[in-house]
């Protein structure tokens, strides 16, 4: 989680992420935002994000990035 956590922090810095779960509803992250940190994602956890999975339910906090990360890593 703290390597997500330092992701989201150099793609927006100076947002509370551990506490934040409105980042899609709050325009806290944008679609450049969230291609980036896509590509950031499956590079630092060798996981593929498919189209299916980019909902703002999975981006909308670092617990539901975490989960969807381990999902996809099959330890959820």
């Amino acid at each position: 989680m703290n390597e997500l956590l330092e992701i989201l922090e150099e793609i927006q810095p100076g947002v509370d992420y551990e506490n934040c779960t409105t980042l899609i509803d709050d325009h806290i992250l944008d679609s450049f935002s969230i291609l980036s940190l896509v590509s950031e994602i499956e590079d630092a956890f060798d996981i593929e994000v498919l189209p299916a999975e980019l909902i703002p339910e999975n981006f909308n906090s670092a617990e539901s990035l975490w989960n969807m990360i381990l999902r996809l890593r099959g330890e959820a």
